[in-house]
């Protein structure tokens, strides 16, 4: 997991698997360490690198979700594959985690006037 801040937008960079594990912990504090530290106005998780993600890992989503969403800080997910998109469909959390289909697009959204 790489993170980094880009034009007042905190950008984390996920791979590998968002399964049941002691890891799943680590992009929470990832992202609330970003936030904290970054002041920023929107949240971009690229997800392209994500090979398995299973209910534990779209807990993580939902809790990284609500933890921005205190901070009024809006979300975006980049690089969805079809396999994640369908489980964000069939789970009805594509409402809660709006996809961009890339890292610009998602900047232009979220970017506050």
């Amino acid at each position: 997991m790489a993170s980094r801040t880009e034009d007042g937008l905190a950008i984390v960079e996920l791979s590998g698997t968002l399964t049941l594990g002691p890891h799943l912990a680590t992009l929470r504090r990832a992202v609330r360490e970003i936030l904290e530290e970054s002041k920023a106005s929107g949240l971009i998780l690229q997800v392209a690198g994500l090979t398995a993600t299973d209910s534990s890992g779209l807990g993580e989503l939902t809790m990284v979700y609500s933890f921005a969403s205190r901070r009024k800080c809006p979300l975006r997910l980049v690089g969805v594959s079809p396999t994640l998109s369908s489980i964000l469909e069939m789970t009805h959390l594509d409402g809660l985690l709006p996809r961009a289909p890339d890292l610009a697009t998602a900047k232009r959204q979220l970017k506050r006037p």
